[in-house]
């Protein structure tokens, strides 16, 4: 198992990529994690799942959807806002 937190850069707010992540996900299979709008523009993502599938995950996210424009992608360390939620097993979510 794997677990990554990384932040999309780009235009990806407002022209459905948390809705893609969330599909994306789902097709995957097998993953877990969040995706959220960050404040500065950026979307957020944490995923967990077999290391197979999350590369899957973050190879599609680099290409984006129909209307997005990834200009890239920066990993970040572990998740430190006590904010945000923590993974549930077999659930990938919008927050």
């Amino acid at each position: 198992m794997r677990e990554i937190y990384f932040k999309i850069k780009g235009r990806v707010q407002g022209v459905g990529f948390r809705r893609f992540a969330v599909g994306t996900a789902k097709k995957i299979g097998n993953l877990s994690g969040w995706v959220r709008n960050a404040e500065d523009g950026s979307v957020e993502i944490l995923v967990k799942g077999p290391e197979e599938n999350v590369e899957k995950m973050i190879d599609l996210c680099r290409k984006g959807c129909l209307f997005s424009r990834v200009d890239g992608i920066e990993f970040l360390p572990k998740v430190t806002n006590y904010f945000l939620p923590p993974v549930t097993d077999g659930i990938f979510e919008r927050i």
